[in-house]
Parts: C-alpha cells; structure tokens; sequence
C-alpha cells in the first residue's frame, strides 16, 4: 500500500470513527480486536452476521411491498367513482314536455323511483366505503411496521458503522504499526520467516480493506433502504389520506347534495300539485259563476214573464171563435137535415096513406107529388 493510499485510510478510519458515538466508538474497538492476522478466516467472518441479517431484512421488505396489493384499493376507488357518476343532478330537475310526449303519457320518472334509484346508489357507495375503510387500516398498519423496519434498517446501518470503523482502525493499526515493525525486524534480521510474515500482514490488509469496501456497500445499500421504506410509507399515507378523503368529505357530500335534490323535487312537485289545485278550483269557480250568471238570466226572464204569454191567449181565443163559428155552423146544418127530414118523412106518411087507401078502395090511383 502506497502512502498516498495510507493517508487516505487513514483519514477515512478517523473520519469515520469521529463519526460514531462514544459507546459506538467503543464497540468499533472490540470488533476491531476480533481481527486476528494470524487467522486468516477472521476477515472472512468480520462482519458476516451483519451482512446476514440486512439480506434477510431486505428480503422482508421486498415480500411486504409484494404483499401490498393497491391494486384492489385503485378498484375501490374507481368503483366509488363510478358510482358517484353515475347519478346525474340533471335526472332531478324538472322536464319540459311537449304535447307528443303527454299524447303518449311520458312523464317524468315519479319521485318513488328517484329516491330508490339514490337509495340503491348509496347502498352501495355504503359498501365501498367500508371495504375502502379496511384498505385504510391495513395502509396504517402496514405504516407501523414500516416503522418497525425503518428503525430496524437503521440499527443495521449503525451496525455495519461499527464494524467498518472497526476496520480502518485495524487497518490503520496495521498499515502505522505492524507493517512498519514487521519490516523492521526482517530487514534487521534477514530471515525468510521474517520476511513471510510483512508479506502475510501486507496480504491480510489487503483482505481486509476489500472486506470493508463490502461492508461499506452493505451499508450503502441500507442507507438507500431507509429512503425506500419512507418513499413505501408515503405512498400507503397518500392513499390512507385519499381514502379518508373520500369517506368523509366527497361521500357525505354527495348525499347531502343527493338529500337537497330530492327536497327540491319534492317540493317542485308538492308545488306542482299545489298549483294544480289552484287551478282546478279556478276552473270550478269560472264554470259554476257561469253556470249561476246563465242560471240567474233564465230566472230572471222566466220571472218577468206572464202565466200566459199574449200570444197564447191570442192563439187560444182565435181557436175558441173558430170553434164556435164551426160547432153554430155545425148546429144550423144539423137544423137543416133535421127539417129536410120531417119534410120527407111527411112526404113518406102521405104517401103510405093513399096507398093504404087506394088499396082499401081497390081503386089504383098515382100519388101526386108533394114537393
């Protein structure tokens, strides 16, 4: 390792540990002493657990972001939607109709079927809202475990401090005192051995120092997670907020509004009603002032006028001197008949007189004319 290299580390092992608290700093230095350059398998140990337990932790954070399923709250807030649509302020405001459509008596949807039509809607935006609720505490709960892991990610981040503030201090042991000595000691005493032994401390720093570059990857990793965890927290928030949004401000909203419609349209319609009242009795008034006023005239004039009109009178005694001009002219022929009678009758005795008589005296005689 060259000096430049040296200074570096050992500017980044006291940066590092300056970094770390007092009780941290103190178990840098313990770990520090787990490393034993005369084992060589004590670098491939330091810091395994750590590494071990943030593998497991980020696989327990991919498999809760797996298990989200947000799909089903986005259909639960389409499906709110939809049913907010799907009922239109214009169905309640009242229809003009023309003369084909009273022909064929197309009236407007009657409020029975109005209120049952919302009804049914709420119903159902009831339904919604509820499963919404749930999806609303399972984002919460969810929060708080990612709380949990949050918390949990960084103790490993402080972890994985510790054990590479552990490391650059044995680095930096290594590289200002043990290597320095070792060569010392080889140069003084010219033993292979000796020689062997700066070239196994060269090595384990070596080792060592790509060692802790994987520690610092590690943590590079956990400090990347805890963004991701808040960034998984803020998505569950926003949906929890947008649900409650939706529950307790667009709902009772839109059945409140809901609720003022069908007041209005009963009101238009009990005013409709009222009006038609208004104008039947309107109309019964006008009929039955015009019955009374034509009523009223024909008494008046019946009032006026005689028992018998001139004109009957005129008329019946124009009938009864007909009458008794023909029953005396009747009367003067009946008279006559009567007298021609009596004179023929007369005629008739006279004659069977003298007939009687020409018989007696058996003398035949022509009987003279009496007209």
């Amino acid at each position: 390792m060259s000096d430049e290299q040296l200074m570096t580390t050992e500017q980044t092992a006291t940066d590092l540990v300056s970094t770390l608290t007092p009780a941290e700093q103190a178990q840098a230095h313990e770990v520090a002493a787990q490393l034993d350059t005369d084992q060589s398998d004590s670098v491939l140990t330091y810091g395994a657990d750590a590494q071990k337990n943030l593998s497991n932790f980020s696989q327990g954070v991919l498999d809760q972001v797996k298990n989200q399923d947000l799909g089903q709250i986005g259909d639960a807030l389409t499906e709110l939607m939809s049913n907010l649509q799907s009922t239109k302020p214009d169905e309640l405001m009242p229809v003009k109709q023309g003369l084909f459509a009273k022909m064929f008596g197309k009236v407007q949807k009657s409020i029975y079927e109005m209120t049952a039509k919302y009804q049914k809607v709420g119903a159902q935006i009831d339904q919604v809202a509820a499963r919404l609720d749930n999806h609303k505490d399972t984002l919460l709960a969810d929060n708080k475990m990612l709380d949990g892991l949050y918390k949990e990610n960084l103790d490993f981040f402080q972890q994985l401090g510790v054990y590479i503030g552990g490391a650059e201090l044995k680095l930096q042991e290594i590289n200002k005192t043990d290597l320095p000595a070792a060569r010392a000691q080889a140069e003084a005493s010219g033993s292979q051995l000796d020689a062997q032994k700066v070239q196994d401390l060269a090595q384990f720093a070596d080792r060592l120092e790509k060692r802790t570059n994987d520690l610092k990857l590690t943590r590079q990793v956990a400090m990347q997670q805890a963004p991701q965890i808040r960034l998984i927290q803020s998505t569950n928030q926003a949906l929890a907020e947008k649900i409650q949004s939706s529950v307790s401000t667009a709902i009772p909203l839109w059945k409140n509004q809901v609720t003022i419609a069908l007041t209005l349209l009963k009101q238009r319609n009990a005013v409709a009603a009222q009006r038609a009242v208004s104008e039947t009795t309107n109309d019964l008034l006008k009929a039955n002032s015009e019955m009374l006023k034509q009523s009223t005239i024909e008494t008046a004039q019946e009032n006026e006028r005689g028992v018998v009109d001139i004109v009957t009178l005129q008329k019946t005694q124009a009938d009864l001197i007909n009458t008794i001009e023909e029953t005396m002219r009747i009367q003067a022929d009946g008279r006559q008949k009567r007298a021609d009678a009596q004179v023929q009758m007369q005629a008739m005795e006279n004659e069977l007189k003298a007939k009687l008589l020409s018989m007696a005296n058996g003398v035949s005689t022509e009987p003279k004319n009496v007209n």
